[in-house]
This record gives C-alpha cells, structure tokens and sequence, in this order.
C-alpha cells in the first residue's frame, strides 16, 4: 500500500491541509515563492490587491496572470482567486513530481488529482445540511477545482448572504473566483429567491465550471454536473473535509 502524507503548510494567510501520496519535498518553499512573487507584483500594481472588477495587466509572473485571466472571466477583482489559485499551483506541483493522489485544501478552496475514492465535506455554515452531506470524488479523474464561498461564513468579500456557493470545475483557480461572483447574487429576501438568482446567474457561466451548488438558509438548488451525494454523520468543519471509502 502506498504511503500517505497528512501536512500542514501554513504562511501567513496562506492555511494549507495537504494529503497525499509522495513526500511534499520543496512544497512549502515553492508556496513561499508564489507568494513572494505576488507581493512584489502587488507592490509595483497596488490595484490588483484592491479591485473588485476585473484587470486587465499585461506583465507579471504566472500566478498573477492566472488570477487575472479568472478575474475577467467570473468578472471579479483578480484577489477573488487567490487561494484556489495556490492550490493549485500546489496541486500542480506535486503531479509533476509523479504523485497519483493530491488534495491541497487552502482555507477550504480544494484542488485536486486522486487514484482513489474521496469524500468532500460540505460546510454551510448554520444551514441544517452543513456537514450531513459530502460530494463522492470518484478515482481518477482530471484534476478538478472545488471552491466554496459564502456570505454568512469567513472573511471572504461578498455582497451576498449564501450561506455556501460551491463551484466544480477544471480549474480551482477559476472555480474560486466564479464562487465569489455567484454568492454575490444571493440578495433576494426569501431563501428559494435568493437560490434561483444564484442559479440563473451562473448559467452564464456553464462553459467554464462542471456544475454549482448554492444554499441559503434551508434552500438549495444545483446546476449542471456535480459529485453524487452521501450523507454523512461527521459534522464537518473547515480543514476536515476528507474521508476515503
């Protein structure tokens, strides 16, 4: 049986909880790096750490135009993808050190690769299905983005009151900056209301997630492709979001 590594990488606001199956070695250096290099863009182009729409900023190192190429698709500041984005440039990392199973949880913005079946935790802060039901990762598959933001839940800008968005898609870079710009449309009074905006407004977006699921209060709806659901008696908190079956 393979080995398997439980770490955490922990830099500043940077709060990373990583399993997998090769010794991380240069992991955490390679973090410290990213950000260092964020930074320094950040010093020369102040409005990259302080917009809310997106940018359009020709130069800079890899990570910075990853960010913004989601910006300007989710339409957000280019900060909305920050911690997806070091996931997965995390995540990338280690699979190009030949590791078959990668889950980098940065804050509970997951990316991932895995040989074997993986379920996510879903935290919805006080809503009543906050830690009763997971999403069934199934082996290998494609490297996926799984990013979750909310308006009720952590420190995360929102000008909606979503207790949780959860985006799926290829790119957690992407999926964390849909997240942010779909739980924004939760503003209607009632629950369902607020739901079905979410909804709408990320039907938009069908091209660049693999599906979506909100909750607002006792509401919930999902569109287009998500894991299959499994209940769960484990109440589920930020950084305990994995269980192998």
């Amino acid at each position: 049986m393979n080995m398997m590594i439980n770490k955490k990488i922990e830099i500043h606001e940077t709060k990373i909880q990583l399993k997998t199956d090769i010794k991380p070695t240069g992991l955490t250096d390679y973090i410290f790096k990213l950000r260092i290099m964020l930074k320094d863009f950040i010093r020369r182009n102040p409005e990259f750490l302080t917009s809310l729409e997106p940018l359009n900023i020709f130069d800079g190192p890899l990570i910075a135009k990853v960010m913004l190429k989601s910006g300007q698709i989710a339409k957000t500041g280019p900060m909305a993808a920050v911690a997806g984005t070091i996931a997965q440039f995390s995540m990338n990392y280690l699979l190009n050190k030949d590791s078959e199973y990668v889950i980098v949880d940065n804050g509970g913005d997951i990316s991932l690769k895995t040989d074997k079946n993986v379920v996510i935790g879903l935290y919805a802060g006080s809503s009543s299905l906050s830690g009763k039901i997971g999403f069934k990762i199934k082996s290998h598959q494609t490297p996926m983005g799984i990013c979750t933001s909310s308006g009720t839940v952590g420190h995360s800008i929102s000008f909606g009151r979503a207790d949780s968005v959860t985006i799926f898609a290829d790119e957690a870079s992407i999926a964390d900056a849909l997240a942010t710009s779909i739980a924004n449309e939760a503003q209607a009074e009632q629950d369902h209301d607020a739901v079905q905006n979410c909804l709408d407004f990320a039907d938009n977006y069908r091209e660049y997630m693999r599906g979506a699921m909100v909750i607002v209060g006792e509401s919930a709806g999902t569109i287009g492709k998500i894991p299959k659901f499994i209940q769960t008696d484990k109440k589920v908190v930020l950084g305990d979001f994995f269980d192998l079956i």
